[in-house]
């Protein structure tokens, strides 16, 4: 009976080491742009992004779970025309005065053997939250090769409809639908 209270003993304790905790990355805002595309009058697809994000990505590789935590800095939206920046930075749009800032936060990471495949959570622009589901069209965790730390990247997208958020004007002349293309790249802590 003692052998095998002792064998429980080190099977318990190598097992409980053996489990991996969650890994915390931060994101890098010199590589993390979430960018948004529309159609333009049916003229052209408009490509624009943000150039200011912050947040943190918890990763459970042994779980298979995660969470995603972002924040976008609105003010830093660049279409490529200064104007047209402080423009859809108005009240009919993004409304930055009141509202400077969205946010992404995950409820839920969907794996598919070692990688996320969606992420679930809710978006909060001007002040409206809607769950949004985003897809994960590629995704990489690996020691990055000039900082020698632990890094993950990740590409996802989702479309969404303007008018869910209060800043439809001028849809549908302006497509309502705006696809999301997030690219971010974190550094674990």
């Amino acid at each position: 009976m003692k052998k095998i209270l002792s064998a429980l003993a080190l099977s318990v304790l190598f097992t409980g080491s053996a489990l991996a905790a969650p890994e915390v990355y931060v994101v890098d805002g010199t590589h993390t742009f979430p960018r948004f595309s529309y159609n333009h009058f049916g003229y052209s697809k408009q490509l624009s992004r943000f150039n200011q994000t912050q947040g943190t990505v918890t990763l459970d590789r042994e779980a298979r779970t995660g969470a995603v935590d972002i924040t976008i800095d609105m003010t830093s939206v660049d279409t490529g025309y200064e104007v047209f920046d402080g423009h859809i930075q108005g009240p009919d749009y993004f409304d930055t005065a009141n509202h400077p800032t969205a946010t992404y936060k995950s409820t839920r990471v969907v794996f598919e053997g070692d990688k996320p495949v969606s992420i679930e959570g809710d978006l909060t622009i001007k002040g409206v939250t809607r769950p949004v589901t985003l897809t994960v069209t590629s995704f990489l965790a690996m020691p990055h090769p000039m900082l020698k730390k632990d890094a993950l990247g990740a590409n996802a997208t989702a479309v969404i409809k303007r008018s869910d958020f209060n800043a439809g004007k001028n849809a549908p002349y302006v497509s309502d639908e705006v696809t999301l293309d997030i690219a971010i790249e974190a550094i674990k802590q």
